[in-house]
């Protein structure tokens, strides 16, 4: 008899039979699968990706002995040799075998100069296997290739489109993989966690009833802005008979896109079976908030917030084969099986490219989903051609209705960009140019350069106002002189502070500004995009154009005043040049004020998409990720490891530092000591309490005594923990720059 998992008794009694585990997870991959029509070939990949262990060299392993075994490839291999009578299963089986021969360490590239490419791996010496494999696992009768197949008809995009269908695939093998063997595990320990939710479609009527009721509490149609934004929200909800597939919702800043999209998206699942809605937001600092929303309109117990600043899919110290059991009984990750899912862009984008089974798992619930994207502007533009390819495969073949919702909607139609999406005549907003005009709040007006004294000066003469700059850098010596200065009501707020630590700065900001107090601050861009803020004037540092919109949705934003008092005052700062990311945007921009006299228009924001995604060419796929999902004379020729590790939303190589801001950061730094308590739980505890800095100068802390990684010998170097609390300030946040100053003056001490 053969064994997958071990148990409690050194006998073998209650350790997990082999062809069980393996007939659970085909069956349980094959039903996640059938509403995306993979199912037969999911059940091909569950039944063979432990055939590896048939062999006594994995047993010797289950025993205790310290001997390593490729237990995943055997399967892959299996299935290729398997007497496929038709091409189309021949295929299907290649992308099994993708998924076989990754379901532990990621999904590989076909071939490159490692030994855990498939290839090699294909050809490599396996142990020999028990022939009883045979007998006991049949594979299905008939062929595996998925009807979806004969919906690939455009050639320039089927490769594409079998690379995502083996990432589904590999979602629900994964997933099927992770559940069994948590489930087995669990009934040795007598417990049995409880990761059932609800179905979406059986909470819409109670969905819909409470939004009716949030709706009629809010609708206020005492004011001009309260009764369009009322119009806006039943226009776009008497749309959802609209067939799915991707539309655009463009509405200024103060609009009510928010709660307009969210009751879409109720209305449209209601009407076609939609399964889930996920709400992907670009930045953490406002993740939170969009969150409390929906949990203000749905309930507490329907809406799963998913962002980490932690990585959550760190190995584990310890033998490659007990860390590889070890993970998968703390594999963490959300599977996003919740009805309503709020995430980040890096989430949602980076699973869907991903290779490693942690945080590929989920993508087998993003089918069928209604998805919106906010600030959809967002996007990296050196991502852009592969993440709208991404879209569009989850519309056309996965059921996805997804929405670009934006104040400044980039230019993606197909009719204006190479590549681009079919978005004629999907606008879900009542005529945007006529919303652009009523919902005008504020004027942009571009000056030349200012100084930091200027700024200051500027500044001092408002109650109220709002400077934004393009660097932490900028923002913090700015801060530091308005103090020297004696300016009054000063706030600073920057991603130096962590996430849990901005909220409170924000909630007493709004304090501040709704008392009518002197009110002064001083961000980073992270302010710009979403965050409910409403400043009677601001000051932009030279940028895109669509972040200075963006920052102007931070001015007048309840129309307390006219638009013409309140102006967003743009600036070159000559002694903090623009950040190299940003540098030929800021031309973008200046080139728009000879074309358009309004820079806020739709023309003008249009205007310059365009001119961007044409100046950028092929550069909108600065990695060639989508050449690494083409086909040969032999197949396919996909590179899943070297797309995900290129595929990366924020490219400025960061890395966290964990940060006791609260007694609950304290109480989940203490539990790093507690073996039981999983390392993907305790990341999602602490994501608040991060601060990214670069990696030099984290090396830099850690080399002074600041820093420290808490239990390395059981959590790897995934948690880093400030542990000189005088470099986190309450003003100004982390000062990692003292790191050396600190450490010399406390060996002279």
């Amino acid at each position: 008899m053969y064994f997958a998992h071990s148990g409690n008794d050194p006998e073998g009694a209650d350790w997990q039979i082999l062809e069980d585990h393996l007939k659970a997870v085909a069956t349980q991959a094959a039903a996640y699968a059938k509403p995306l029509g993979l199912d037969r070939v999911a059940f091909l990949a569950g039944l063979y990706h432990d055939l590896g262990k048939y062999c006594e060299a994995f047993q010797r392993r289950l025993e205790g002995e310290d001997v390593r075994v490729d237990h995943s490839t055997a399967g892959a291999v299996a299935v290729l040799q398997h007497a496929w009578e038709r091409p189309l299963d021949r295929a299907a089986a290649e992308l099994a075998a993708y998924c076989i021969a990754g379901h532990h360490a990621s999904l590989p590239d076909r071939l490159n100069e490692t030994a855990a490419c498939l290839d090699r791996r294909l050809q490599s010496e396996l142990p020999a296997l028990d022939p009883v494999w045979k007998s006991e696992l049949a594979p299905p009768s008939g062929g595996i290739a998925p009807d979806l197949f004969a919906t690939f008809t455009d050639p320039k995009k089927t490769f594409f489109s079998l690379s995502v269908a083996t990432r589904m695939i590999f979602s629900c093998l994964v997933d099927a993989d992770f559940k069994d063997t948590e489930t087995h595990y669990a009934a040795l320990q007598q417990r049995m966690p409880d990761r059932t939710w609800p179905a979406l479609q059986d909470l819409l009527p109670a969905f819909l009833q409470r939004f009716a009721a949030c709706m009629d509490a809010k609708r206020d149609l005492s004011n001009d802005l309260n009764r369009l934004r009322s119009r806006t929200l039943d226009h776009v909800r008497g749309q959802a008979d609209a067939s799915p597939g991707l539309f655009t919702l463009t509405v200024p800043t103060g609009g009510g896109k928010t709660l307009a999209s969210l009751g879409f998206a109720l209305d449209h699942a209601r009407v076609h079976g939609h399964t889930r809605i996920i709400y992907a937001i670009p930045f953490t600092s406002i993740i939170d908030q969009t969150a409390d929303v929906f949990r203000d309109v749905l309930g507490d117990g329907h809406v799963l917030e998913h962002h980490s600043s932690i990585d959550e899919e760190k190995p584990s110290p310890g033998r490659t084969e007990d860390r590889q059991q070890r993970e998968k009984l703390q594999l963490a990750m959300e599977d996003w099986a919740a009805p309503v899912v709020v995430t980040t862009n890096v989430q949602f984008f980076e699973s869907l490219f991903a290779s490693r089974p942690a945080r590929a798992r989920k993508l087998h619930n993003i089918a069928g989903s209604v998805i919106i994207l906010d600030e959809a502007q967002t996007l990296p533009r050196s991502l852009l051609k592969p993440a709208m390819r991404m879209l569009e495969e989850l519309a056309h073949s996965y059921g996805c209705t997804i929405v670009l919702c934006t104040a400044t909607q980039p230019a993606l139609d197909a009719d204006k960009l190479e590549g681009g999406l079919p978005l004629r005549g999907r606008e879900l907003a009542p005529d945007p140019q006529e919303l652009s005009r009523k919902l005008r709040r504020a004027y942009i007006k571009r000056v030349g350069s200012m100084t930091n004294g200027d700024l200051i000066a500027a500044l001092g003469q408002e109650h109220q106002g709002l400077v934004i700059v393009n660097s932490r850098k900028h923002a913090r010596e700015l801060f530091q002189e308005a103090e020297a200065a004696g300016l009054d009501g000063l706030v600073h707020l920057t991603t130096r502070q962590c996430a849990v630590h901005r909220r409170k700065i924000l909630e007493r900001m709004r304090d501040r500004l709704a008392a009518s107090a002197p009110c002064r601050v001083i961000a980073t861009s992270l302010i710009e995009a979403g965050v409910d803020i409403d400043f009677p004037k601001v000051w932009r540092a030279e940028a895109g154009l669509d972040q200075i919109v963006q920052a102007a949705g931070r001015c007048n934003r309840e129309g307390g005043q006219s638009a013409e008092q309140s102006i967003v005052t743009v600036f070159a700062a000559p002694d903090y040049p623009p950040p190299r990311e940003i540098a030929s945007l800021v031309t973008d921009m200046q080139r728009m004020l000879g074309r358009h006299d309004d820079l806020m228009s739709l023309a003008a924001i249009e205007d310059y998409f365009t001119e961007v995604y044409w100046r950028m060419g092929d550069k909108l796929d600065a990695h060639g990720i989508l050449k690494m999902f083409t086909g040969t004379r032999r197949g396919t020729d996909f590179a899943f490891r070297t797309a995900a590790e290129r595929f990366r939303m924020i490219e400025s190589g960061q890395v966290p530092v964990i940060v006791a801001h609260d007694e609950t950061a304290a109480e989940a730094i203490r539990q790093l000591h507690v073996p039981e308590i999983s390392s993907g739980a305790l990341a999602r505890k602490l994501q608040g309490y991060t601060v990214q800095v670069l990696p030099k100068d984290r090396e830099a802390l850690i080399r002074n005594g600041h820093v420290a990684f808490e239990r390395p010998d059981l959590r790897g170097d995934q948690f880093a923990v400030l542990k000189n609390n005088d470099l986190y300030r309450e003003r100004v946040g982390l000062v990692w720059e003292e790191a050396d100053y600190l450490s010399s003056q406390s060996s002279v001490i």
